[in-house]
This record gives C-alpha cells, structure tokens and sequence, in this order.
C-alpha cells in the first residue's frame, strides 16, 4: 500500500512566502521588479482574490494584509503601474481568472488563448457563439461596436453599443467581464472621461495581439491545460484539484487529467496530505524537494 505524504502547513506557508514574494527580503518595489514578479509566476492576481489560492501582486508589494480603502497606502503604487502600462505589451491585464483583475505573462498568453473560444477568425467566431448561446446580446453589441469603431473608451463604448442607460450598468458590465474572460477585448489605455475623468479604453484582443491567433494556433488544449496547472502549482506549492476546476473554470475530467499528465512527468505528485486540512491535495514536486527560490521552473 502507497504511503500518503504529508505536508505541513509551516512547510507550504514558507513556500509560498517565496514563490508569493512575500518576504520582506523578496518585496516588490519597482515597476519592472513588478512585471519580473509576473514572469515568474506566469499569472497571478492584481489583489487577493478571498478563497482563491494565487499571488497577487498587491501582496507581493505590500504584504499579506487586507486592501485599504485608504488611496494614500503605499500599496497603491500598484494601481498606478498598471495604468502606466496598458497599451505598452510588458504583460497581458484584462479580468481573467474567475472574472477577477489579472496580469498574464506574454510568454503564457497563447496558452490561455488555446483554451479560448477564439479558433481562427475572430470577426467571425463570436457570431456563431451568440448564434449558440454562448454569448449575451450585450455582449454581442459591445464587441461589435469595437470591431467596427476601432478602441473606445468604456463612456463612448456604452453610447455605441446602445447600453447607455442606467438600467444597462449590470449587463454591460457583465460583458465587459464576460469579454475579457474570454481573451476577446482588453483594456488598452485610460481616458480622462465621464464624471471620474477615469475611464479605460478597450480594444480587441486580436486586433492588439495580432499575432496571438497564430501563436495559439499549434497549441493543443490539453497541453495547454498541462502547462496552465503546471505553473499554478509552482506558485501555490499544493492544492486540491477542486482548485484548479474553480480558478479555471475547467470540468473536473479536464483538470484531473492535466495534474495527471504532471505526475507522470515527475512534476507533481497526487494523494498529497496536508496536515488538518481535509481531502487529498496535489504538490507540486518543488514543495516537497524544500524550498525554491523565487524564480519558477519551466514546466
């Protein structure tokens, strides 16, 4: 009979307090440390997400402490390198993982896109979507209006898409959100716009990323679901599977088979305990080898 590892929760919080960066040696202070701390861990979070286990950059600058209202914090240098940076292509920003802010190294964006529903032509792959239900009316009108205006701020958007209204805001906010999961428009820039003077600026993914389609293209879904979990698990050290169905949004026979496809590579290892936590958890190989540095590893 196999004997269950067990891991220990100081074990897995000092992993993580590397791959995190949440140490203080480790902290994030500059802009191009911040897009570094992304090419490391290929994704992550812009703030902590509650009940979703991945770095957030927040956290990587300012510690493992709740997101002050506060606009003075130093913690919200954050908010102004991810203005600084739309539009500039040093890391992919759109709401992403679980609908939620999330930086995206440009190495990685193919990837996610493999596993899009984008296979080829996006001006036309969006219409047999709507045609199959897959997509909202509101989120038809708010595409449509970018592929044939060029980039809008969200002020304009909702004017040229017809979703002006107040009684609009829910459902053209959902198909912002419902876009951008999708990889099919993203926030390119900000403009000094409606009451705020703070609007964003959208743009298509392919129209931006033009070469992103073809990059995507060879990549099949279930090495891409390999690599996606790969690289989750290097950041998180350990986790249920349940975890990655969650932050994914993958079936369960999906996400079982790319942790499956980890263990037979030697990069993971299932059946993993960790102490009084219920359940079975996968490893990543590196958290039990001890603890990394704060690079990842190819996976």
């Amino acid at each position: 009979m196999a004997v269950m590892l067990t891991l220990s929760a100081d074990h897995l919080a000092a992993y993580r307090a590397e791959t995190y960066q949440l140490r203080p040696d480790l902290r994030v202070t500059t802009r191009e440390q911040a897009i570094d701390f992304v090419n490391r861990r290929g994704f992550v979070h812009f703030w902590p997400v509650k009940g979703v286990l991945l770095p957030s950059l927040w956290a990587a600058v300012a510690g493992e402490r709740p997101v002050p209202n506060e606009h003075d914090d130093p913690g919200h240098v954050t908010w102004g390198w991810k203005d600084e940076l739309l539009g500039a292509r040093r890391w992919y920003y759109a709401k992403v993982l679980r609908k939620k802010a999330t930086f995206i190294a440009l190495d990685v964006v193919p990837t996610f896109y493999a596993l899009s529903e984008n296979y080829g032509e996006p001006e036309q792959d969006y219409l047999l979507q709507y045609q199959e239900g897959r997509l909202t009316f509101e989120a038809k009108a708010v595409y449509e209006a970018l592929l044939n205006e060029g980039p809008l701020d969200s002020i304009s958007l909702r004017k040229v898409a017809r979703l002006g209204s107040k009684e609009s805001d829910s459902r053209f906010n959902r198909a912002l959100d419902l876009l951008q999961a999708d990889f099919k428009i993203l926030p390119v820039g900000v403009a000094q716009a409606g009451a705020w003077k703070y609007a964003f600026i959208y743009d298509l993914v392919h129209r931006f990323y033009p070469d992103l389609p073809e990059q995507a293209r060879l990549i099949r879904q279930a090495e891409a679901r390999r690599k996606l979990a790969g690289l989750y698990l290097q950041s998180v050290g350990a986790a249920p599977e349940k975890a990655l169905m969650s932050l994914f949004g993958w079936p369960k026979g999906d996400a079982g088979a790319a942790l499956n496809a980890l263990v037979q590579d030697g990069l993971a290892v299932e059946d993993v305990r960790l102490a009084e936590q219920p359940g079975r958890w996968v490893a990543s190989s590196l958290v039990l080898q001890g603890y990394c540095s704060a690079g990842g590893a190819s996976m």
